[in-house]
């Protein structure tokens, strides 16, 4: 294998370290974002059933209003039953009473099943509000341990960041770019082994990055020659595998 092959080689091996870590900086950075998604939308649901809450209460209080205003008119009305002139005076009141009576057993049996709902949904938000505190504390320890592992990767990172400019140091400018160009599409995999099928020519051959077929030119040029050849498919940077390669 060439110097030039070489060289890319170290890179693709340093940038692979490099992607690596980044990814697991990202993930630490998305549990706590996820974390306090999640809290948030505990919260949302937590403001939604405390206002439905408050309405069921001042459902059932206006009910319960509405109740006295009426157990105060039949108040009334009895006493007028001891003032009544005629029988049929009598009568009018007495139907007056029992109308009433039947309104306000209505309301009674309506205001009862508002009390009702507004328990459960009183239940209903204590319990969410005792998720949101354990999902607070979650993210809290979350938090920390993503805090000190960010830390420390960071610190692994900048390494890493330092050893990828020396290795890109030793590469050719042309190379260079289309090594970045396919790092950057391919999560840092910018180049793939040639793989050879086959115990006896003639050999088949596929990139190792994307599994397609590749023509026997690739390889026999690479034999050769010091170069950038890449894939006709997904354009990795190809190299021969010395251990693996066939003749």
């Amino acid at each position: 294998m060439g110097q030039m092959l070489e060289a890319l080689l170290k890179l693709q091996s340093v940038e692979t370290q490099l992607s690596q870590v980044l990814s697991r900086l990202r993930s630490r950075e998305n549990a706590v974002k996820a974390q306090q998604r999640k809290i948030d939308h505990l919260r949302i649901q937590y403001d939604q059933l405390h206002e439905h809450l408050i309405d069921k209460r001042k459902q059932a209080d206006s009910l319960d209003l509405d109740l006295k205003e009426k157990e105060a008119q039949v108040a009334k009305f009895r006493t007028s039953l001891n003032t009544a002139r005629t029988n049929k005076e009598y009568a009018a009141i007495l139907t007056q009473i029992n109308a009433f009576r039947a309104d306000n057993a209505r309301i009674e049996e309506v205001a009862l099943q508002r009390m009702q709902e507004a328990d459960e949904v009183a239940r209903q938000v204590e319990e969410l509000k005792g998720q949101i505190t354990t999902e607070e504390a979650t993210l809290q320890q979350v938090g920390e341990h993503s805090a000190a592992e960010i830390e420390r990767l960071n610190v692994i990172l900048a390494d890493l960041q330092a050893k990828r400019d020396e290795a890109a140091a030793a590469v050719a400018p042309g190379g260079l770019a289309i090594f970045n160009r396919m790092a950057q599409q391919y999560d840092g995999e910018a180049m793939a082994v040639i793989e050879t099928q086959g115990k006896k020519p003639p050999y088949s051959y596929t990139c190792g990055g994307c599994y397609m077929s590749l023509t026997a030119e690739h390889t026999n040029a690479l034999q050769v020659a010091d170069s950038v050849r890449t894939c006709d498919n997904c354009g990795r940077i190809l190299y021969l595998d010395p251990a693996a390669q066939k003749t």
